[in-house]
């Protein structure tokens, strides 16, 4: 089953942020994402014509790092082949990465917008080299081959390419408990993996789509509503999930509002 298929994913994240202009300007000559439309208080960036990206100017909100809410958005590229040419182009701008791991089922980079939000690409690892144990998905956090992968790139880095989508949603909760209640029971997702302090979240057969730690918010309450950071997470859902939704929009316990849409 591709990422595509699965009955319930990710299809746009919104954030918001003080400076849209320089936060917009990022993503579009750093991650490689267009403009598809904006109105001056807020921008829509996208692969192609799919809109991945909603930013929402709030000059007045204030950055709260340690308290629930986004810990990364997870850009999938299409191929092995076009994370090597965006980590050739990172190195070329000499980027600041924040890490570089293989999880097994992928290969990863990670870095932060000029506000602090987290940001991971990646590239999946064929299904078929996937391993399971039982029902879960076996990844792990491994040194990745840099320059395995940036020998892959066969083509300059020209922009995230069609087929671009986001892949995953990483989140800050206060707690694993109460957020596998909400993310298996609200949203009937599927526990995919688990490691100390987190758990992972996905439908179809996925490695994931959601996943929630406490690495740096145990305890961590409702998130301020005058904060940076993540307005809403979209998610995509198929006829039959859709119907088995509570409703079309949901909040976690901490705050985090995910709004439901139908596929087309």
């Amino acid at each position: 089953m591709a990422t595509s298929d699965a009955p319930l994913q990710v299809s746009q994240v919104a954030l918001i942020v003080n400076d849209l202009d320089r936060v917009g300007d990022f993503y579009r000559s750093v991650i490689g994402l267009e403009r598809l439309s904006g109105s001056g208080e807020d921008l829509v960036l996208g692969a192609g014509d799919l809109p991945l990206l909603e930013l929402r100017r709030d000059a007045a909100a204030r950055r709260r790092p340690h308290e629930a809410g986004l810990f990364h958005t997870a850009f999938l590229l299409p191929d092995r082949r076009d994370l090597g040419a965006w980590l050739r182009h990172a190195a070329g701008r000499q980027l600041r990465l924040d890490g570089a791991s293989d999880h097994l089922v992928s290969e990863a980079l990670y870095l932060r917008d000029p506000e602090g939000n987290g940001i991971e690409l990646y590239a999946d690892r064929p299904r078929a080299a996937w391993q399971t144990d039982g029902r879960q998905v076996r990844m792990d956090t491994l040194p990745l081959d840099l320059q395995a992968l940036a020998a892959a790139a066969d083509r300059p880095w020209t922009g995230a390419p069609q087929g671009s989508v986001v892949g995953h949603v990483h989140l800050q909760v206060g707690d694993i408990a109460e957020a596998e209640a909400f993310y298996m029971g609200r949203l009937g997702m599927d526990r995919s993996a688990q490691v100390f302090g987190a758990s992972f979240f996905a439908t179809g057969g996925y490695h994931h789509h959601l996943a929630g730690n406490i690495w740096q918010s145990r305890g961590a309450g409702r998130r301020s509503p005058d904060s940076t950071g993540l307005a809403e997470v979209v998610l995509a859902a198929d006829a039959a999930a859709m119907a088995a939704l509570p409703g079309q929009a949901l909040t976690d316990p901490w705050g985090t509002r995910f709004r439901i849409t139908a596929k087309g």
